[in-house]
């Protein structure tokens, strides 16, 4: 006799949750998107999603958004399509892509990017296609990235599940039952679970501070990281660096939350300062493809030496997607004590899966953590450490065992974590 949900019984239980899907769609318009009236919303969304995108426009009208754009995307489409044409279309975006991106960011738009896909969607796929696709897409829609990347347009990633994405996580149960399950999950993590998300996210956010007062009024140098996996690492600091987490603001002063869920405190490291080698203690997803057990070795901050037990080659063309992105854009810390951590689910996506380990990113440095940083150029920025590249690749290397010293410019360490967690998490 089966203990897994009848379809039926799946469908009911979706729907027994639908007001608090809807409080959630109505937290990543209002706080994370932080829509304003008369604006543009641009909504990124997979086709299967479609149900809970019709609720994301509902509620971006409802708080008087000036217009909706709804962006599909599909797995099945988009493999179909690096399988049957050739490497030299991806090189460049179309220009009807460059124009609706470019434009849209020009006019001050936000933009909310749904998240649910097939963790595998291009397995086998030359990994040189969707690297291509994505190099250019940054190259060429600069007004568009830089939009996001220097504080002039809002812009949220959150969470919505689709079949394959909950059959990867929950691969034990039927696809009916899983989609619940996920629905669940998201809703948990997402700290939308309660009767005022919104109430919560204020919460959380003040929760972020405390980590980075302590970090800000620590000034220093570099930070070392240690972990029985073999992580050995010591990672330069900039000058005037500042951590960052939880809401981010726009020049114009929108309040607005990049991810949800988020629990990281993060800053962006010295790109040329980087020794010793790094372990992941999870996959990777990226573009649809795994990178699984992988290692990095630095030296004078660029990777010159890595190994994975699969995706390589997808490894590969990350590092080498331009000249810098072998280099660290990016140092976050979160302890093992959060809720995505604590759950005990691997959800093969970078933006559950980041939140649930301390994480570096090659890549791309951010400009709002470095004092002035909105105010410099990028050449100005690179003067200043921040690494500049058309990509931003998370990797998670938080072992439960991980210790994190700081370290100041008289070569002194002071403890910030312990086996996983905040030195002052108890206090």
């Amino acid at each position: 006799m089966s203990l897994h949900m009848s379809p039926a019984e799946a469908a009911a239980a979706i729907d027994a949750l639908s007001s608090q899907i809807d409080l959630y769609a109505e937290l990543l318009v209002r706080k994370g998107a932080a829509i304003r009236p008369g604006q543009e919303l641009v909504v990124q969304s997979p086709v299967e999603c479609a149900d809970f995108a019709r609720r994301v426009v509902r509620c971006a009208y409802a708080a008087r958004a000036g217009h909706v754009t709804v962006i599909w995307n599909d797995d099945v489409m988009s493999r179909l399509e690096y399988e049957n044409v050739g490497l030299p279309y991806f090189e460049h975006t179309p220009s009807w892509k460059v124009e609706q991106l470019n434009s849209l960011a020009e006019k001050g738009a936000s933009f909310l990017f749904l998240e649910g896909s097939d963790p595998a969607a291009l397995q086998g796929i030359d990994p040189a296609k969707p690297a291509a696709a994505s190099r250019a897409r940054n190259a060429e829609c600069k007004v568009f990235r830089d939009g996001m990347d220097f504080g002039r347009n809002a812009w949220c990633i959150a969470g919505a599940p689709v079949e394959a994405w909950a059959t990867k996580v929950f691969p034990d149960v039927p696809g009916h039952e899983a989609m619940y399950r996920l629905w669940m999950a998201i809703l948990q993590v997402a700290r939308a679970d309660g009767e005022d998300p919104p109430a919560a996210w204020e919460t959380h956010d003040a929760m972020f501070e405390k980590n980075k007062r302590q970090l800000n009024g620590s000034g220093f140098d570099a930070l070392r990281y240690r972990s029985s996996n073999g992580t050995d690492l010591l990672i330069g600091l900039n000058k005037g660096h500042i951590w960052e987490g939880g809401a981010s603001r726009t020049v114009g002063g929108t309040t607005f939350f990049p991810n949800i869920p988020t629990e990281e405190v993060f800053t962006t490291p010295d790109r040329l300062r980087a020794e010793g080698i790094a372990h992941s203690v999870m996959p990777l997803v990226h573009q649809g493809q795994v990178v699984r057990d992988f290692w990095m070795r630095f030296e004078g901050g660029r990777v010159i030496e890595f190994d994975a037990a699969l995706g390589r080659d997808v490894l590969r063309h990350i590092i080498e997607t331009d000249e810098s992105a072998g280099r660290l854009g990016e140092c976050a810390l979160i302890s093992k004590n959060t809720p995505i951590r604590q759950s005990g689910l691997l959800f093969y996506d970078t933006l559950y899966d980041e939140n649930a380990s301390c994480h570096l990113a090659l890549g791309m440095g951010f400009p709002e953590c470095i004092e002035g940083g909105y105010d410099m150029s990028p050449d100005e920025l690179e003067s200043h450490g921040v690494n500049r590249s058309h990509t931003h690749v998370d990797f998670m290397i938080g072992a439960d065992d991980l210790d994190i010293w700081g370290v100041r410019a008289d070569g002194s360490e002071v403890p910030v974590f312990v086996s996983g967690q905040w030195a002052w998490e108890d206090e």
